[in-house]
């Protein structure tokens, strides 16, 4: 069955602008309560991230939550990965985040986590969908929900990721300039690498609800290049607004992306014999990255983009790392979810153990030159299907004889068909780019 409401990662929209609307979440509350007390005695951990309608979202979903007979206890701003490691510990039976990850203020949205920390299942979903298709009811009085605000949380999380390194780790010496978003990460990741030694110069961690990835994280590097410079700082670490993306910069102010930093971490678990198989990326994970794992004799498959889809080749491969280039990075030794402030800490024990900086711990990942060009077509028939667009992908493929690849895919949000091609020779690459979007704006006229 298809989804209402649910995307790849929850429910996410515009602010006021249905389904993202008080009525909606206070009904969503309820019908997730419902659902998870048909599986028994049921308690939800609610967090937010740092954008002011995260209030009145919190409060409605509260409300409803509670007319389900589900008891809540209340995070307040925390990070996504925070709240599923926290659903664990507890051993409560969901945590729903109130976040739009990356996405301006006046976007908002929903995120679930199973009691064990991980996505819903997709029945679970769909059983949510249902109810909200029902009528609203409200449990008798004695029944109702209990709330309750978790007041260390903060510090329970902290603690955690502290344990992702062993406990002998200073980072004694390092100077690192951390860019928190003005979102959830504001209060911990400060706290985490100077509780681990590090000097560390803070960055956009003074939220006021409207200016959660403003200029600012892992969207808009341009602050934290200047002041990695500007401080001479070993390096810089950029979250998103919730705390499940991490770029960083090196001493030189270059942007390390998610693709260098999953390599990095890939190749210390190698070279320690904890790797356990291979690695997951997307399909725009860089050539690059697959060439530099072949050549460590490292496997390397491909999801569909969006962290649910590396968590699930992760899963059925049963390996521990994967990541996209965006920074969303798993780490499934320490955790289950995208967890950006522990990706960090393994990239930076990683530098330790080689004695290296990250400028040039990156350097034995060459990224490929990667061409992309957005093609307009007037609907209809899929030109990426077209017998003739199929042979000329097939062919340039073969051509570049597994140094380059080609992706054309349609958008889901215009009529665009995206043409990407990679490879070693950066005229090739666009040569073959121009010469498909070509074909692929003929057989669209």
């Amino acid at each position: 069955m298809s989804k209402k409401y649910f995307g790849t990662d929850g429910i996410r929209g515009r602010v006021g602008v249905y389904p993202i609307t008080p009525d909606f979440m206070l009904k969503l509350g309820w019908a997730a309560g419902m659902a998870f007390r048909s599986m028994g005695a049921c308690r939800v951990l609610v967090g937010k991230d740092t954008r002011i309608s995260g209030y009145m979202f919190e409060s409605a979903l509260e409300a409803g939550l509670s007319a389900a007979g589900a008891d809540v206890m209340l995070l307040g701003p925390m990070p996504t990965p925070a709240i599923a490691y926290l659903t664990r510990t507890f051993h409560a039976e969901a945590g729903i985040v109130i976040s739009a990850s990356h996405n301006p203020h006046d976007d908002n949205g929903i995120k679930f986590f199973s009691g064990e920390g991980t996505k819903l299942p997709d029945e679970v979903e769909l059983m949510i969908e249902e109810l909200l298709d029902a009528p609203m009811t409200v449990v008798e009085s004695s029944k109702l929900g209990k709330v309750s605000r978790i007041n260390d949380a903060s510090g329970r999380y902290i603690e955690f990721c502290k344990s992702s390194v062993p406990s002998s780790t200073s980072f004694a010496g390092l100077k690192i300039v951390v860019d928190c978003a003005h979102g959830a990460t504001y209060k911990v990741a400060p706290s985490v690498f100077r509780e681990l030694g590090a000097e560390v110069v803070v960055l956009s961690a003074q939220p006021n609800g409207l200016n959660i990835n403003d200029n600012c994280g892992s969207t808009h590097m341009g602050q934290l290049q200047a002041a990695v410079l500007a401080e001479h700082a070993d390096l810089g670490i950029a979250f998103d607004g919730d705390g499940d993306r991490v770029l960083m910069v090196d001493h030189t102010g270059a942007i390390v992306d998610g693709d260098e930093l999953l390599f990095i971490i890939a190749r210390d678990l190698l070279a320690r014999n904890k790797l356990q198989g291979g690695v997951v990326g997307t399909l725009m994970s860089n050539l690059g990255l697959e060439l530099a794992l072949a050549d460590l004799g490292i496997p390397f498959v491909r999801a569909n983009v969006g962290d649910r889809y590396v968590i699930a080749e992760l899963l059925e491969h049963q390996w521990l790392v994967g990541g996209e280039n965006s920074g969303h990075i798993v780490c499934f030794q320490h955790t289950t979810t995208g967890d950006a402030i522990i990706a960090a800490l393994q990239v930076l024990m990683a530098l330790k153990r080689r004695d290296e900086g990250l400028a040039q711990s990156r350097q034995a990942l060459r990224k490929c030159p990667q061409i992309l060009v957005n093609v307009r077509f007037g609907g209809g028939a899929n030109p990426v299907e077209h017998p003739a667009v199929k042979e000329a992908c097939a062919r340039v493929t073969t051509a570049m004889a597994g140094r380059g690849r080609v992706l054309l895919r349609k958008s889901g949000t215009e009529p665009l068909v995206r043409v990407m091609v990679e490879g070693d020779d950066e005229a090739q690459v666009r040569g073959y780019a121009d010469e498909l979007a070509k074909l692929v704006a003929e057989v669209s006229a």
